[in-house]
């Protein structure tokens, strides 16, 4: 084979990487809408098929098995999530804390399915699902602190702090998504006083972190 054919079979399995890589986002895309709609166990792989209009072979042949589909849906979503509530890193610390927030309720606002499928999941307890959600919820401590203190790595007592205060923003947006009786701003402005009080009271209990000014009260 010359060096023209060669190109040309590299040309043509490049456009089927492609293909193959678009058909497999699709189909996240509609098990992002499906397991929003119905839980896990109610989705069998013939009624998954039946409604993406696929053959369930196809869907076997990109992910193996439902629960391999399953998961291939929450770390896309996971990805999206991270990446919006991440950015901002040429920001300011306090800014990067406010953009953060505000990055994690627009994701949420406009992929609730997505968002829904990350906190809640339908699949019960399994560990593999269970780890993307700790891994999210991992690089979103860290880029709080990050903001807040200056370091990813923090102390056992302001990591919890922080941890418990990203369950509490779980809980909200969830409520919130469900049920938006407030402007997101309002929401963002309310996590960010959480987040002050939590940083606070972590001082209080070990002042070599010391909350950010803007978390500090007048006194």
């Amino acid at each position: 084979m010359n060096h023209s054919q060669q190109r040309a079979v590299d040309r043509r399995r490049a456009r089927g990487t492609d293909r193959s890589l678009a058909r497999r986002a699709e189909l996240i895309a509609i098990g992002r809408k499906l397991f929003a709609d119905t839980s896990y166990d109610a989705l069998s792989m013939d009624d998954i098929a039946r409604q993406a209009h696929v053959a369930k072979g196809l869907i076997y042949y990109y992910f193996k098995s439902k629960r391999g589909y399953y998961l291939a849906i929450v770390e896309d979503s996971v990805a999206d999530l991270i990446s919006r509530a991440a950015s901002g890193l040429e920001l300011p610390p306090v800014e990067r804390v406010h953009r953060t927030i505000d990055g994690y309720l627009r994701y949420a606002e406009h992929n609730q399915a997505a968002y829904r499928t990350i906190i809640t999941g339908g699949v019960g307890f399994d560990t593999d699902v269970q780890s993307i959600r700790e891994g999210v919820r991992e690089v979103i401590v860290e880029t709080i602190a990050e903001g807040a203190y200056g370091s990813r790595k923090i102390a056992p007592l302001p990591r919890m702090a922080l941890l418990g205060w990203l369950y509490s923003v779980e809980g909200a947006t969830l409520d919130w998504i469900g049920n938006p009786a407030l402007p997101r701003d309002t929401v963002r402005e309310l996590l960010v006083k959480m987040l002050g009080g939590a940083m606070r009271a972590v001082e209080e209990l070990d002042p070599t972190y010391r909350a950010p000014q803007p978390a500090r009260r007048e006194t």
